[in-house]
């Protein structure tokens, strides 16, 4: 079956755009994983009050995400430098801080609706949801186990 140019680009454009989308899930995922172990090897070497921790553990989280959500950013913003990976349509200028705030949206499912992905690009934001949603609620489980240990004391 001979593929004509155009389907011959949209189908390499929609290979790099599930390279592009599992590098970026991989990276998140892994700079997760060592955030929560870091935080489960040094939380209870740490000598201070049992309250604290949970503190720490949720301001650190929190700073995982948002470097998390910063990666899914820049993603978006280097793959809308090529249109043939897509697009965001909607309010969107396609500048880095736009596509952060796209990434933010979705990475936490809130998913406004202002700005919208279009062609492959749709790929990176699905999977995007879906690993924003395992990622919190990681965190939610892992803060959840340190308070039931820390937050009577």
């Amino acid at each position: 079956m001979d593929l004509t140019v155009s389907e011959a680009v949209q189908s390499s454009a929609q290979w790099i755009m599930l390279g592009l989308t599992l590098v970026t899930v991989s990276l998140t995922v892994l700079i997760h994983f060592s955030c929560l172990n870091w935080l489960s090897q040094r939380l209870p070497k740490m000598s201070i009050v049992p309250r604290r921790r949970v503190l720490i553990i949720i301001v650190i989280a929190l700073l995982a995400h948002v470097v998390e959500i910063w990666i899914f950013g820049g993603a978006y913003w280097i793959a809308t430098r090529y249109p043939e990976l897509g697009a965001l349509s909607g309010d969107a200028h396609t500048h880095l801080l736009e596509c952060v705030y796209f990434a933010a949206a979705t990475f936490s499912t809130l998913g406004y609706g202002d700005i919208v992905p279009i062609g492959p690009l749709r790929l990176m934001a699905g999977l995007e949801a879906l690993t924003g949603f395992v990622l919190i609620t990681w965190t939610a489980s892992f803060a959840y186990l340190e308070m039931q240990r820390n937050w009577s004391s």
